[in-house]
């Protein structure tokens, strides 16, 4: 067993992220609390230019993990769930019927549906840059733990708080809206789901870290994300 690993006990095996106190969480319930309800479909499509940046990330995260764990079956079944991956196939305009692509394919194809302009897109990917060369910076265990702080919870309440945004009536949001509800299917089983698949890591401290960049990264978009809002 690596230190990436922990023992469970069989009455644990059904525990989840969110059942006990782990690095991370403090930073997955701000965001979960930030004006969701409150942006406009311009503000919605810049958190779409933020989350590419980070399922970027995401995806460099696995791959090190993969690595890290050479020959752990339940990574590679994550694996298989998050990269050359049909499971977000077909939609239009993005992936055709049957199509294999890494999920952040997906987004980059995705952000591609609405046009916006120079200054605009200028912005949203230096933010987006700011955010990869900071969770690049961080060492490769951290990173590779990052997967069951991500897969087992904390991403699915993320998304369920996105999904609060009311205004989607554009072609990129609604691909975007999508993901996050596929994503959520894929989440949301505690036995079967890709949370099941990565519970034996243990995240480390510094997913704190990952977590607060992806805020900032979030805020630094969508500025009204930090307005009060009604939950």
């Amino acid at each position: 067993m690596t230190e990436l690993t922990v023992e469970r006990s069989r009455s644990e095996d059904t525990m989840t992220l969110d059942d006990v106190a782990h690095p991370g969480e403090a930073e997955i319930e701000e965001i979960c609390s930030l004006n969701w309800s409150g942006l406009s479909g311009d503000d919605l499509l810049n958190v779409a230019w933020a989350y590419y940046h980070f399922s970027v990330q995401f995806r460099e995260n696995l791959e090190i993990a993969v690595d890290v764990l050479p020959g752990d079956e339940h990574l590679i079944e994550l694996d298989r769930g998050e990269r050359n991956t049909d499971n977000l196939s077909p939609y239009p305009g993005v992936t055709e019927p049957g199509e294999r692509v890494n999920h952040d394919e997906f987004m980059r194809r995705t952000l591609m549906l609405t046009p916006i302009d120079d200054v605009r897109r200028a912005r949203l990917e230096k933010i987006g840059a700011t955010y990869l060369a900071t969770v690049r910076s961080l060492d490769r265990r951290t990173k590779a733990s990052s997967m069951a702080s991500y897969e087992d919870g904390g991403l699915e309440r993320v998304f369920k708080s996105m999904l609060r945004a009311p205004d989607w009536n554009d072609a990129t949001l609604l691909a975007f809206r999508h993901f996050l509800e596929r994503h959520i299917e894929f989440d949301s089983d505690p036995v079967n789901g890709h949370g099941s698949l990565c519970r034996h890591l243990a995240p480390r401290e510094g997913v704190r870290d990952l977590w607060a960049a992806f805020k900032e990264s979030l805020v630094a978009a969508a500025p009204t994300l930090q307005r009060p809002g009604i939950l």
